[in-house]
């Protein structure tokens, strides 16, 4: 599914989606086709859903969003680890 079709089947609600097809440029992830898993009228609700299923399957693209945005696109940050501080 677009999200364009994600916003008109669910309007103004908070959607908990898994991309199917995605690509990356210039560390943006865009998404070009979306499973919507389910649709919440609280972000609380969707989080606590969202941790569940990352927990669950972590190598699995779960994303949350409202369904006022017009567009979608993901800012990817580098992970570079946990930091300790020696003493």
């Amino acid at each position: 599914m677009k999200w364009e079709q994600v916003r008109e089947q669910y309007p103004e609600q908070w959607v908990l989606v898994e991309a199917i097809s995605a690509y990356s440029k210039n560390s943006i992830r865009y998404l070009e086709e979306l499973s919507v898993i389910s649709n919440f009228p609280e972000s609380t609700y969707a989080w606590k859903e969202y941790k569940k299923l990352h927990l669950a399957e972590p190598s699995r693209e779960y994303y949350i969003f409202h369904t006022d945005h017009i567009k979608i696109e993901v800012k990817e940050q580098k992970f570079i680890g946990v930091r300790r501080r020696l003493q």
